[in-house]
């Protein structure tokens, strides 16, 4: 089947293989994506005299049933096709003859691929939110429900001081909060329109870029052609750095809820129906969606670093090596949203010791409490660490157990109704409403 590009010359075809790549497979997840710009480019085409509203109005309509298609799964990139955007010209061109070709006037697959990859991650920006969102609600919930039952806190992985599963479920919750505020900063670079800028160096077509901005619902457009191209790979950089902050906050809460159910610490159980078992020893049951999902999110935090070494050493223009981060970049968020979806499931259902305290082994992470009573009724504080500290080594400490934390953050005062409020405020910024609304136009 001849390509976009091809003349008289045919391909070798291991050389067509080896550069197709994985094109195909990513490219499905582009589709709806292709078709958007497509329409909204066609629009533009019309304004400025280079399409007729009647071959405007008979494309649309064409359009409009290949995206019903992606919409549905039913898309497909045909063998000997090298691309979602020759797939969807080609489909065109099948049922309109030479009038399907005129939508590739005053662009590039350069900027149709920028564009599609935006429209996507933005998609996918959105999808995750949701699910961080989703998260952080299960969070602050059982922050709340737990915020009175202590646990003990570490330094070094050795017993120190009093926390709570106030203070922990409501730690992981205020992480994802500022890991919304990254998610936010990437949105609003990803929501700038590169169309137009055709293979890097824009047309000498009369385009209008403002109207394909509006009509796709951007907050502003790639303004330099040079500029728009070399955001190939930064973006997908940039939003990659999101995306792991995301899965380190995870991948944490993971490890502390493995270590947490383990019957050396028996801080948390998970119901049965949410463990799995050994296949010699019949008593165990094993965390493995934690383990997973550590695995998983670590995997996660290296997406930066790949895309980085695939683009660090290019040039301003167009390189075929920008094609590979599709196959690590579209795949990411589907496998961090599967982590947090699992997370919020498993946090939601976690049952919570209440009697930890009760083991004589905490006993001495009440030690700061002691130091800072004698210090309140007026021993210097030196000396009472030492006083407290010598009763330790001659055995006889006799703990106080009850806490008494005040300021903004600590046991007694989580601020959970400003850590949600904050969260709250960053959700608000990103004005997903916008982005619907012109897609919806798009495609009435």
């Amino acid at each position: 089947m001849a390509k976009l590009w091809e003349k008289n010359t045919q391909v070798n075809a291991k050389i067509e293989t080896f550069t197709i790549g994985r094109d195909r497979e990513m490219d499905v997840f582009l589709a709806k994506y292709d078709v958007l710009g497509s329409m909204a480019h066609i629009r533009m085409l019309e304004s400025v005299g280079l399409l007729r509203e009647d071959e405007l109005n008979l494309l649309l309509e064409e359009l409009k049933n290949i995206y019903q298609l992606a919409d549905k799964d039913e898309f497909v990139i045909e063998e000997g096709v090298e691309d979602v955007h020759s797939q969807v010209e080609m489909l065109l061109t099948a049922k309109l003859g030479d009038m399907g070709k005129k939508i590739h006037s005053g662009r590039s697959r350069n900027d149709q691929v920028l564009l599609d990859l935006k429209l996507f991650a933005r998609a996918e920006i959105k999808k995750t939110v949701a699910s961080v969102n989703d998260l952080f609600e299960v969070l602050i919930s059982q922050s709340n429900k737990y915020k009175d039952v202590l646990l003990p806190g570490y330094t070094h992985l050795q017993v120190a001081m009093p926390s709570s599963f106030g203070l922990w479920f409501g730690a992981y919750a205020e992480s994802l909060a500022d890991d919304l505020q990254l998610l936010l900063s990437v949105w609003k670079i990803t929501n700038r329109n590169p169309l137009g800028s055709a293979a890097g160096y824009g047309s000498s077509f009369p385009l209008n870029r403002q109207m394909t901005t509006d009509l796709l619902g951007f907050d502003s457009m790639n303004y330099n052609v040079v500029y728009a191209q070399m955001g190939r790979g930064k973006m997908e950089r940039t939003v990659a750095n999101a995306l792991a902050s995301v899965a380190a906050t995870v991948s944490k809460l993971a490890f502390d809820a493995c270590m947490f159910t383990s019957q050396n610490f028996g801080f948390i159980r998970l119901p049965d129906e949410f463990t799995t078992g050994s296949s010699i020893m019949p008593h165990k049951k094993n965390p493995d969606v934690f383990e997973l999902t550590r695995a998983k999110c670590n995997k996660l935090q290296s997406l930066p670093q790949q895309i980085l070494l695939i683009t660090n050493n290019l040039p301003s223009g167009y390189f075929r090596d920008l094609q590979i981060i599709k196959e690590i970049f579209v795949p990411a968020f589907a496998e961090l949203q599967d982590c947090l979806e699992m997370t919020a499931m498993m946090m939601a259902q976690v049952e919570v010791n209440t009697e930890i305290l009760n083991d004589s082994r905490y006993n001495y992470m009440f030690s700061v409490e002691e130091v800072n009573r004698l210090a309140s009724s007026g021993i210097p504080f030196r000396d009472a660490y030492k006083q407290v500290g010598l009763e330790i080594e001659a055995g006889n400490f006799k703990p106080d157990k009850t806490v008494n934390h005040t300021h903004e953050g600590s046991i007694g005062n989580l601020c959970n109704d400003q850590i949600t409020a904050y969260k709250n405020h960053v959700l608000n910024q990103f004005g997903f409403d916008k982005v619907k609304l012109a897609e919806r136009n798009l495609l009435a």
